[in-house]
């Protein structure tokens, strides 16, 4: 960061999502309870996976993984935001502006890449079922899970450190509830346009790569549903694939929106309300369409909440 932001030695001022008007406040408590119940939702599915031995396959692990990068996604701007409104100070220091960005950055990145290896995994559970204790093994799966957390971070890294090389010497106001990058491109006072399209760029592997491997998969997967012969497993899974479609299609939307459009197209305010979707819906939704729909993971909870019971009782 250096000498080019010493012009901005105090931080920046984000702007609020709400004011202390009540329909404000009726907001604020409904973000309150997604961002509670997504919290609730993950951590749940990180502890009956850790905790049940049915669930200690490749999908579920994967899941689990899924879960981490939700939990890391709310915890990294919701209660920022929560904190600021509640406090009334919106201010956030340089290092803890470069630090969200990053760690959003790496969440973001790494669930993308990781959501279309999970359709991967759903791709060859459906048309090659006897191939999948292969094809998915535990090396395989491991693989996967660094391939995603690796690619967040080194995509991150870059990003942040190109990011943080312009001055920021306009106002400081930030006109995002987090310090997110097209937010604070906004704010250099140097020429951002070659980086905005190199951005652009970019997304084409970072987010279109990855969307069209999970559109090929679960094509084929939808290929293979429609000549099952039951009518009831073939709604079922119907049913599966067009929820876990639209949580993808939620994500993928709302980062294309933000990093592929160029921002002369959005304003600050379509942006507050993109950024809500996967940074807080997505992560609320995930765990109970993924997972807590699932029979497997309603009989370990079952089988826990009954544990907990019976050692209540003694």
């Amino acid at each position: 960061m250096g000498a080019s932001n010493q012009s901005a030695p105090t931080g920046f001022t984000l702007m609020g999502l709400f004011s202390d008007s009540a329909p404000h406040l009726v907001l604020f408590s409904l973000v309150g309870t997604m961002f509670v119940t997504g919290l609730l939702g993950n951590a749940t599915l990180l502890l009956l996976i850790r905790t049940d031995a049915r669930l200690h396959t490749p999908m579920y692990f994967l899941l689990s993984q899924l879960s981490l990068l939700d939990i890391g996604f709310s915890l990294v701007t919701i209660p920022k935001m929560a904190a600021g409104f509640l406090q009334g100070d919106l201010s956030i220091s340089v290092g803890g502006c470069a630090a969200q960005m990053f760690f959003l950055m790496v969440m973001g990145v790494s669930e993308g890449v990781l959501l279309s290896l999970m359709s991967y995994d759903r791709y060859v559970a459906v048309c090659h079922p006897l191939h999948y204790p292969v094809r998915m093994r535990r090396q395989v799966c491991l693989l996967m899970v660094g391939t995603s957390w690796s690619s967040g971070m080194l995509v991150a890294s870059i990003q942040t450190a190109v990011a943080w090389r312009f001055p920021y010497c306009a106002s400081r106001s930030l006109a995002h509830f987090f310090c997110e990058l097209p937010a604070l491109l906004r704010l250099a006072c140097a020429d951002t346009s070659a980086y905005e399209l190199a951005l652009s760029v970019s997304g084409v592997l970072i987010l279109l790569l990855p969307l069209a491997f999970i559109t090929a998969s679960y094509g084929q997967v939808l290929r293979a549903v429609v000549r099952m012969r039951s009518a009831a497993a073939r709604q079922k899974a119907f049913s599966t694939c067009f929820s876990h479609v639209v949580v993808v299609g939620l994500f993928y939307g709302a980062a294309v929106f933000m990093y592929m459009v160029p921002g002369a197209y959005h304003s600050p305010q379509q942006d507050n309300v993109v950024s809500l979707f996967y940074s807080l819906v997505t992560p609320m939704l995930n765990p109970l369409i993924y997972s807590l729909r699932n029979r497997e993971v309603r009989g370990a909870l079952s089988k826990f909440l009954n544990k907990v019971a019976f050692r209540a009782k003694m």
